[in-house]
């Protein structure tokens, strides 16, 4: 139920509109003038609707008593001049009086309506604020060092940015740290994992639907949605070639055409895309289109894998520790020494996500006691994806994992790959079946 004030000096309109509001299932409170309205707390309340003219102060003085709550303003002045005055001041909107009901009622829901929207995104801001604040870009080493300079001064711009970097190494979280540090931090940041949906769906949600029928409803694309801010596209290489194409015209000219329709929209949206793909590779390959990928690489940022991060592991897990323990509302005992030297040495292939995901797991499991490795579920006996990389070649870490999964089931059992990878045997098969690595007749039996 909304809290509702109403500030009028006439008796009976005060009235009618008391019980009007109440039938609406709106909580009111009535006032006669500012000075009465003002014996209250006017933030308690979802909504101010007052008069123009009072006695004593006029009811436009309420806007800057009663920010954050919004003020609706009555005239029996309905001139052009004192909606826009009163708008100028802050007011939220204006009604004419002799007011109709229908109209009334349908203000009050709009403005209450679009209240608790801001009230929303201003805790989803607040919550992404605590869950990916700046300072989580942490790092002291040169490759961390050298990534935040060029953040610094990339973020000022509104230059397209591709940020390049194995999964779970941070690429949201520099995406983030590149809009809330820009001039467009006041507008949204919109994330999109491209490779959470099926094509068609994701080039209908990116840029919208135009429908002709007016019985079914226009889709809003979420690159319209991020007018003012910053659209980030992770995963980009799972684009459809038509939402490449698409993707493209928005980049050269800051348009979006809904797909059905026949004209374009203007849009002001800053792109920064995130890839742990080969992009030239699949350029060459012709799965991924070359113009794009070149309007894409204004600027491009690498993002190092956890394990080429030396000391940065113990920092970040630290910072991560501090965290989760207060969100989780556990204490735990810190790291144990070994557990700090197996952080150190264990090859992450999970990356940033997986080192968070460790120690969320062991703060639920410490129960206040110190963090082993057992608690963190570490395989110290794992042996480094990399180990196996060609030097003259430059492959993803699904590739790395492809190539070991090949190069040794011949002589290893399910549950050794798993082992020497450093994840558990359903991960193992689910990467199978999502990469398409069919297990070798041959394959060493058991496990």
């Amino acid at each position: 139920m909304s809290h509702v004030l109403i500030v009028e000096d006439e008796p009976v309109i005060r009235g009618a509109l008391r019980k009007l509001l109440e039938r609406h299932d709106h909580s009111v409170v009535e006032a006669d003038s500012v000075e009465q309205a003002g014996s209250h707390d006017l933030r308690d309340f979802d909504l101010i609707i007052s008069d123009l003219r009072l006695p004593g102060a006029h009811g436009t003085d309420l806007i800057q008593q009663a920010k954050p709550t919004p003020v609706l303003i009555m005239t029996s002045y309905a001139s052009l001049r004192s909606a826009v005055d009163a708008m100028k001041l802050g007011a939220v909107d204006y009604i004419a009086k002799p007011f109709d009901h229908d109209e009334m009622v349908m203000a009050v829901s709009r403005i209450l309506k679009e209240r608790t929207l801001k009230r929303g995104h201003d805790a989803l801001r607040a919550d992404l604020a605590q869950r990916y604040p700046v300072s989580d870009m942490i790092g002291e080493s040169e490759t961390m060092r050298a990534l935040l300079q060029h953040i610094d001064r990339v973020a000022v711009t509104d230059s397209t940015v591709l940020i390049c970097g194995e999964s779970g190494s941070g690429k949201e979280l520099v995406a983030r740290t590149l809009h809330d540090r820009s001039e467009r931090s006041r507008g949204p940041m919109v994330p999109v994992n491209c490779a959470a949906m099926a094509s068609d769906e994701l080039e209908q949600q990116l840029f919208g639907v135009e429908r002709s029928n007016d019985s079914e409803r226009s889709l809003r694309g979420l690159a319209e949605s991020a007018d003012g801010g910053t659209l980030f596209l992770d995963e980009i290489d799972e684009l459809s070639s038509s939402a490449q194409g698409r993707l493209l015209q928005l980049l050269e000219s800051q348009t979006v055409q809904r797909i059905g329709a026949t004209s374009s929209r203007r849009v002001d949206t800053r792109i920064i895309a995130a890839s742990h793909r080969d992009l030239p590779r699949l350029v060459t390959e012709g799965r991924f289109r070359e113009d794009l990928y070149y309007r894409l690489q204004v600027v491009q940022l690498n993002l190092p894998p956890l394990r080429e991060r030396g000391d940065d592991i113990l920092l970040l897990a630290d910072s991560l520790l501090e965290r989760i323990s207060t969100r989780l509302n556990l204490k735990t005992g810190g790291f144990s020494t070994d557990a700090r030297r197996a952080m150190s040495h264990y090859h992450w292939p999970g990356n940033v996500r997986e080192l968070e995901n460790a120690i969320e797991r062991a703060v639920i499991l410490a129960d206040g006691a110190p963090i082993t490795v057992e608690l963190l579920g570490i395989d110290t006996t794992a042996v480094p994806v990399r180990t196996f990389q060609d030097p003259n070649e430059d492959l993803s870490l699904e590739d790395y994992f492809a190539r070991f999964v090949m190069e040794n089931q011949d002589h290893m059992t399910e549950t050794e790959l798993a082992r020497k990878l450093g994840i558990s045997r359903k991960c193992l098969w689910e990467r199978r079946q999502r990469l398409g690595i069919p297990r070798s007749r041959n394959s060493a039996a058991g496990g």
